[in-house]
């Protein structure tokens, strides 16, 4: 037989557990949301970006060691206050489509390389020229968009301010 005192724990153990019906909690009357921070100006994205030319191509890289287009993407916008996914097919998905005439520093342009759709991503810097990571023999580095080999495979381009 069980002592009373262990059965009152007990019970007091059983009754107290909490549950959740899955529902999602409605903030505070009168709460207010956090802000979404301010999307920096190109020139400071791009400044970012090639302080980081010569760093060497790391397929899932995404950080100074090592990138990989998209790792090189979130990387630099990340030290912005910005959050991208970590994919190019997901990070095309965000942002405001824009027409190639349209494009200006800081934006991201999108190109299908080794997969249907947008595989490779990079973003402007002026002049008709992008900085990416390009490839497993690569290094980030500034190319032109309109050389033959990037103009054919541009699939976008987006703008995230």
């Amino acid at each position: 037989m069980m002592p009373l005192r262990a059965l009152v724990v007990l019970l007091a153990t059983l009754t107290s557990a909490c549950t959740s019906s899955g529902a999602v909690p409605r903030p505070f009357p009168g709460a207010v949301r956090p802000a979404t921070p301010p999307i920096p100006n190109g020139q400071a994205i791009v400044e970012t970006a090639l302080a980081l030319r010569g760093t060497p191509y790391r397929w899932g890289g995404s950080d100074p060691s090592g990138f990989d287009c998209s790792g090189f993407v979130q990387y630099v916008f990340a030290r912005h206050g910005v959050a991208l996914p970590r994919e190019a097919r997901d990070q095309f998905n965000v942002g405001t489509s824009i027409k190639r005439s349209e494009l200006r520093e800081g934006d991201l342009v999108f190109y299908s390389t080794v997969a249907k759709g947008p595989s490779h991503v990079g973003m402007m810097i002026s002049d008709g020229q992008f900085v990416h990571a390009p490839s497993e023999r690569g290094v980030v580095r500034v190319e032109r968009v309109d050389v033959p080999y990037w103009d054919r495979r541009f699939v976008g381009a987006k703008r995230l301010r």
